[in-house]
């Protein structure tokens, strides 16, 4: 269902079942995946790849020019994945020469007034909340909660599970299944809240817990703690998640409280 008020470029790839609301601007070389709603006032620009059955509400941009100086024009996509909503005023910029897409995956809810910027890559089932900020080329992993107002520096890696506390802001890496909060940013415990609604057993929360007792409670650096936790923890697909993100966190983790 189109309404005659909206703008759609002819070359635009519509699926089924998209809802077009009056006032919508739909540009060429865009495409819209089926069941998709896009609500007045809704924008999507070239290089915008929308799955299935997502919501876009009004104001919300999809795929603008990025704001990198470095920025010449090039070819490049944002891609979002199926059920995903993007709600008012929000922004996801598309990418540059440097990966050539901004990803945003399945089933998030990117909430009003935020901004996901060039080559950004989201995974699948993250809240971003109210005005949060992340800058170019950060990486969240799966299930990720930032709370409203939340800045996140660019190239940062942000852990799958984690919950952070509104207001923060970081340029460290924020490593998976925690609590971080407080300012400067800090680990402050587990994201056990999180963590038992997604089914999370006993023994998965204790070998997560030993893991972060070496790391942030031992008084060990982080070489020592990793060579703690590989000698001391038994072999898991959460010990594994946990000391391969520390190894690959070019900008450091963030500090205890």
């Amino acid at each position: 269902m189109n309404s005659t008020s909206a703008f759609i470029h002819p070359n635009a790839k519509i699926g089924k079942d998209v809802v077009i609301d009056p006032f919508v601007y739909i540009d060429d070389n865009t495409v819209i995946g089926d069941g998709t709603h896009l609500f007045p006032h809704a924008v999507v620009l070239s290089g915008a790849r929308i799955g299935k059955n997502c919501r876009i509400f009004p104001g919300a941009v999809v795929a603008g020019i990025p704001q990198d100086l470095k920025f010449k024009g090039e070819e490049t996509t944002a891609v979002i994945g199926d059920n995903t909503t993007i709600r008012e005023c929000a922004t996801v910029n598309r990418g540059t020469a440097s990966k050539g897409t901004t990803i945003v995956g399945s089933n998030c809810l990117i909430m009003a007034y935020s901004h996901i910027a060039h080559d950004c890559r989201l995974g699948n089932n993250i809240i971003i909340g109210n005005a949060s900020q992340i800058a170019g080329e950060v990486v969240i992993d799966d299930w990720a909660i930032l709370s409203g107002n939340c800045l996140i520096h660019q190239f940062c890696h942000i852990g799958a599970h984690i919950i952070m506390q509104g207001g923060s802001r970081t340029s460290k890496d924020v490593p998976p299944y925690i609590t971080a909060g407080r300012d400067p940013l800090v680990y402050a415990g587990l994201n056990l809240v999180g963590l038992r609604r997604r089914g999370f057993t006993r023994e998965q929360l204790d070998t997560i817990e030993n893991c972060y007792k070496y790391i942030y409670q031992s008084g060990y650096n982080t070489t020592q703690a990793l060579e703690q936790i590989e000698a001391n923890v038994p072999a898991s697909a959460e010990r594994e998640t946990i000391t391969e993100f520390i190894r690959q966190a070019e900008r450091g983790i963030i500090k205890a409280l």
